[in-house]
């Protein structure tokens, strides 16, 4: 549980820094019988500050109260 709540702190800060990315994706623009064009259109992705907040308190929280092992 460890691992788990370190990444989801990592995401969250992330999260806060970067506050959302954009990748690009095709579209097609014309689609005439044997004839296809597409165009290479940018999409952004927003991450909300909300849940990068949720994401760095459930991770402090994993951390905090995770599993501890004990030795046998």
């Amino acid at each position: 549980m460890r691992i788990l709540g370190i990444v989801l702190i990592i995401l969250g800060i992330l999260g806060f820094l970067f506050q959302g990315f954009t990748y690009v994706a095709p579209e097609k623009v014309v689609d005439a019988g044997p004839f296809k064009v597409f165009a290479q259109k940018e999409k952004t992705v927003w991450i909300p500050p909300v849940a990068s907040g949720a994401a760095v308190v459930s991770g402090i929280a994993l951390v905090a109260f995770g599993k501890r092992r004990t030795a046998p």
